[in-house]
């Protein structure tokens, strides 16, 4: 189901899921929002069972759909969350954009490092001119609590960001390593985009590739929140295409959120 329409700039927006607190104490409530927007600053979006396929929490208790009621805001709050590193995942459904002129188009790739798309459009003989465009979000986040001991895994998102490193707990000297997938494969030479907010809220932007392994690492500070996020495209299924009027690409965004502790 197809259930959204905006212009074509929204479509840069980031989606995330983010922790009023990233190191909970044994007993404490989680609460965490979704969020699109940029820079680590946007709109924050209510509990909309709706507007998701998967939203669970794992842990080393296993995985559990978020609880929620309609329109709840923050849209997670979990009372007593399982001891150790909890990891929210969440797929949407997908939402539909329309972009406005092919000048929206080549920004987006650009930022987004998506190389190769020019050629492929131009293959597929497609012409440089605005088009609809096919969107769904896989967006994580790694809470700790209490020890925080535990790691991330795949979760059975069809694009996701696993964390192989956990960020607290183990020793972060030398980085954060994570791998990208999609699908069953490491997806290799892709953009990799971190945010970096430091505690004066100051937000950096670094951009990294992976490797062929679809592995990257990526330094991390003491007391800073981040986000990473890192895009692909593919041709839409005719059943796609039929159910959205006309959408000639779609875009998988992969996202996930951490801190490190003071």
């Amino acid at each position: 189901m197809i259930i959204a329409l905006a212009a074509g700039p929204a479509s840069a927006h980031e989606f995330w899921l983010e922790a009023e607190d990233y190191t909970l104490a044994t007993g404490d409530a989680m609460t965490v929002s979704i969020v699109n927007g940029d820079e680590f600053k946007g709109q924050k979006i209510p509990y909309l069972p709706q507007k998701f396929i998967t939203f669970l929490n794992i842990s080393g208790a296993g995985s559990q759909p978020v609880p929620g009621r309609v329109g709840d805001r923050p849209a997670v709050q979990i009372d007593a969350p399982p001891e150790g590193l909890n990891v929210l995942a969440y797929e949407s459904t997908d939402s539909l954009v329309e972009y406005d002129g092919w000048d929206v188009v080549t920004r987006f790739v650009a930022h987004k490092g998506l190389d190769d798309f020019y050629a492929d459009h131009a293959a597929r003989g497609l012409p440089e001119e605005p088009f609809r465009e096919v969107y769904s979000r896989y967006s994580k986040a790694l809470i700790a609590v209490g020890n925080g001991v535990g790691a991330d895994r795949r979760t059975g998102l069809e694009t996701e960001i696993v964390a192989l490193t956990n960020p607290y707990t183990d020793d972060l000297s030398d980085g954060m390593a994570f791998q990208l997938w999609y699908g069953d494969a490491p997806r290799a030479d892709a953009r990799f985009e971190v945010w970096d907010r430091s505690p004066a809220g100051e937000v950096r932007q670094t951009f990294y590739r992976t490797d062929a392994e679809g592995r990257v690492t990526v330094p991390v500070e003491a007391g800073h929140a981040y986000m990473a996020d890192a895009v692909l495209y593919r041709e839409p299924s005719a059943a796609t295409v039929e159910a959205s009027g006309g959408a000639v690409w779609e875009t998988l965004w992969a996202n996930m959120t951490w801190a490190v502790p003071e």
